[in-house]
C-alpha cells in the first residue's frame, strides 16, 4: 500500500518550480465621490458648531470636543484605511462617472441625483435638527 521513495528518486522524477505568487486586488475606494465623504463630515460638524454657537454652555466644551474627535476618528480612520500598503489601481468615482454611470445599489442602479440623496440625507436631517433646536431654544428664553 506505501511505498517508501528515496530523496534521489523524487527529485529525478519531480518538477521543481517557485511558489506561485498570489495577487490580489483589494479596492478599498468605497466608491463614491471624495466630496461626499467631505459634506457628510462638514454636515455633522456643522451641527456641532451650531449646537456649540447656540447653546454656550462651559459643561457642554468636553462632550462637544469629544463628538468632534469621534466624528473625525469615523471619517479619518477610513480613509487611513484606504491609503494603506499594498498599492492598488483602483481610484475612487470621479464627479463625471457618477454622472454618466450612477452606481450600482443593492435595489438597483441609481443615478448620481439619488446616490447622493441617500449618503446627505441624514446628515441633513442632523444639521436642520440643530438648526430648529437652536432656534427653539432662543425663542423660549
Amino acid at each position: 500500500m506505501v511505498k517508501h521513495f528515496s530523496r534521489e528518486l523524487v527529485a529525478e522524477q519531480a518538477r521543481i518550480v517557485e511558489t506561485p505568487v498570489k495577487h490580489h486586488e483589494v479596492d478599498r475606494t468605497f466608491e463614491l465621490p471624495k466630496g461626499l465623504y467631505v459634506a457628510t463630515v462638514g454636515l455633522y460638524l456643522g451641527f456641532l458648531a451650531v449646537m456649540a454657537t447656540g447653546l454656550p454652555t462651559a459643561g457642554l466644551a468636553i462632550p462637544m470636543a469629544i463628538f468632534a474627535f469621534f466624528i473625525v476618528a469615523g471619517f479619518g480612520v477610513p480613509t487611513i484605511w484606504t491609503r494603506l500598503a499594498p498599492e492598488t489601481k483602483s481610484k475612487p468615482m470621479s464627479w463625471s462617472q457618477l454622472r454618466s454611470q450612477g452606481i450600482s445599489t443593492h435595489t438597483g442602479r441609481l443615478p448620481m441625483r439619488d446616490a447622493a440623496v441617500q449618503v446627505l440625507i441624514l446628515p441633513a436631517i442632523v444639521f436642520s435638527w440643530g438648526i430648529i433646536a437652536v432656534t427653539i431654544a432662543s425663542i423660549v428664553r
